[in-house]
């Protein structure tokens, strides 16, 4: 059975499209053919390697991260996402069953320092938008 992997990478890209199995930037010149077009990006990884994500696979995966401001959005949206899963697993009538009663005392602890964690960065967030 194989295991589970989540892994991060930063990389650059830029939006393309690929037609014919070619990469072309918004600025090239794309040839009048018959053969469909596919709106991606071409990805540039940190060791040099290049390569080519349709666009749906790279939106889902990448977020824009240029800024500080970029990087605490993504945070705060992901956190967000943790602390919204967590209310709704506390919220079933079976958690106790599920994780145990000390488990759950602590994911409820947690859920408040995840909330407070929130709001200080909606704050920071804020105060940089200014």
């Amino acid at each position: 059975m194989m295991k589970k992997y989540i892994g991060t990478k930063l990389v650059q890209a830029t939006p393309a499209i690929r037609k014919g199995g070619k990469i072309y930037l918004p600025t090239d010149a794309i040839p009048k053919t018959m053969e469909p077009v596919e709106e991606g990006y071409k990805v540039v990884y940190e060791d040099g390697y290049e390569s080519w994500s349709p666009k749906d696979v790279f939106e889902k995966a990448y977020h824009v991260a240029d800024t500080l401001l970029d990087r605490m959005y993504i945070e705060y949206n992901e956190l967000m996402d943790k602390h919204n899963k967590l209310v709704l697993f506390l919220g079933r009538k079976d958690a106790i069953e599920i994780a145990g009663e000390n488990q759950v005392a602590l994911m409820e602890v947690q859920k408040v320092q995840m909330h407070d964690y929130l709001l200080t960065l909606k704050e920071r967030i804020d105060l940089m938008k200014k």
